[in-house]
């Protein structure tokens, strides 16, 4: 008897309502993100964002340049006194 109980209160339980959540058809939700305003402060800070990486990308580059730069030179003075040295030989 006491086992038929356990499970007829099981069942009960088992049907609990489950919560909807019911969406607004106007702009009361996000009325700010959709303003026009918002839009093009959002899209300033957006380009100042990608002026800001593009510039630090072009410093990296040009400091590679100047490190290849030395790199050549150092390489040219080394072949010139390798065939200084080979002209001296022969």
């Amino acid at each position: 008897m006491l086992a038929l109980r356990t499970v007829a209160a099981r069942r009960v339980v088992s049907r609990v309502p489950v919560a909807a959540r019911a969406y607004t058809v106007g702009r009361s939700e996000g009325s700010v993100a959709e303003s026009r305003g918002f839009n093009k402060k959002e899209k300033a800070h957006e380009d100042q964002y990608v002026h800001k990486h593009e510039a630090e990308q072009l410093a990296k580059l040009r400091a590679q340049i100047d490190s290849k730069n030395a790199e050549l030179e150092n390489l040219k003075a080394q072949e010139a006194e390798l065939e200084k040295n080979a002209a001296k030989k022969q």
